[in-house]
């Protein structure tokens, strides 16, 4: 179970085991994006242009790099599968033979709307397009495109909004396993945030991919790292929970690519677990340009997506299930509003309106945000308590 935590610099009213699910200050429509919910590709790309934005994740427990132990080798053995693995791939495509030179010829200098129009579901394919093309084993995926995460609890700044996410839906989870889960997720999805939400219609996303036309790759891979941390986050959270944590340690649970008109980047991202201290990082999997040697490797991100999609998405919804299950019956929040603290909604980023992070505020972020598990930090879980 969570353990009860002190946070330094707080009063008693703050100190208590980390809260799964909060509740905002105001509720959102979640029928339409409203301008405070969504935000233009160029605005969302802002808040990441700089590279201190890396050195920000990092104070905060989140790094762009391998850790010194790096993943298990079960994780290891995973990766190399989903590269390997072949899948059958679409034909009568512009990624054709007779068309790809040409195809990508007129892509070079493109804009980023471009390049997602034309290319980006032949690097990483539609879950929900398979599904209802035939592949019934992805029935319970479900995807979001250029959609804010606005059920999930911020972690650096406004929430993440990935060109392209894949999660699980609801009907991934039995009615039991729903009844358990909803103290975690609040009871309203207009009013709460959940560390095991994205979008209120996905649980657990576990794949994101960020897009680039004459922008740096740079960019993307910040955004993705961002939203895996997310993503990762979640999933300790919930075994956390249930005193299963070293189950995850060191484990791949998400993945993210990064891709422009010629390169692709895909990461694995996993957790560090020491002690109370949890730090999050990413395994670099395979970086390439799918444009030479003939398109030899043009295949080889929508294959390895397809692979996720096919092969580890079930054995980690499995995970997430039995997680789940060991939930003890009959648990409740009962979270006082005054003990709520700041809407997540205003969480700052300490970024400029010109995308460099400021530094008084580097500072004041690095001080209040000490690089530990999140719960540690003051976005934190209550204690569950049985119901009477």
């Amino acid at each position: 179970m969570a353990r009860h935590q002190m946070i330094p610099g707080t009063d008693k009213t703050e100190c208590q085991t980390p809260k799964l699910a909060r509740k905002r200050q105001a509720p959102e429509s979640r029928g339409s994006n409203t301008p405070t919910d969504q935000e233009s590709r160029d605005e969302k790309n802002a808040k990441y242009r700089s590279a201190t934005y890396e050195t920000l994740l990092a104070t905060k427990g989140s790094f762009m790099r391998k850790s010194e132990l790096g993943i298990t080798d079960k994780s290891k053995r995973i990766c190399k599968d989903l590269v390997e693995t072949d899948q059958p791939v679409p034909k009568h495509t512009l990624f054709r033979d007779d068309a790809f030179d040409e195809f990508c010829q007129r892509l070079q200098g493109k804009n980023e709307s471009r390049v997602i129009q034309d290319i980006s579901r032949l690097i990483i394919p539609s879950a929900e397009s398979l599904a209802v093309d035939g592949a019934k084993n992805l029935k319970h995926l479900v995807e979001s495109v250029n959609e804010q995460w606005s059920s999930s609890i911020a972690f650096c700044g406004p929430r993440p909004q990935p060109d392209y996410a894949a999660g699980f839906g609801r009907s991934a989870f039995t009615e039991d396993q729903l009844k358990k889960f909803e103290p975690f997720l609040g009871y309203d999805p207009d009013t709460y945030s959940s560390f095991f939400l994205a979008t209120f219609y996905m649980y657990f996303p576990f794949l994101t991919s960020e897009v680039k036309g004459t922008a740096a790759l740079d960019i993307a891979d910040r955004q993705n790292a961002h939203s895996m941390t997310l993503a990762v986050r979640g999933v300790i959270e919930l075994f956390k929970l249930v005193g299963r944590e070293d189950e995850v340690n060191r484990e791949i649970l998400a993945f993210s690519i990064s891709h422009d008109n010629r390169t692709v980047r895909i990461y694995g991202h996993y957790a560090v677990i020491e002690g109370s201290k949890t730090s999050f990082y990413r395994h670099p999997i395979r970086t390439f340009d799918f444009t030479e040697l003939d398109g030899r490797e043009k295949w080889t991100a929508y294959t390895f997506t397809r692979n996720v999609y096919d092969k580890w998405a079930p054995d980690h919804l499995k995970r997430i299930r039995s997680a789940i299950d060991a939930i003890p019956p009959g648990v409740n929040f009962d979270v006082p509003q005054s003990e709520l603290g700041l809407s997540q909604s205003n969480t700052p980023c300490f970024l400029e309106d010109d995308g460099q992070l400021s530094q008084t505020s580097f500072v004041a972020s690095a001080e209040a945000t000490p690089n530990t598990s999140f719960t540690q930090q003051t976005h934190v879980l209550k204690r569950p308590r049985r119901q009477k």
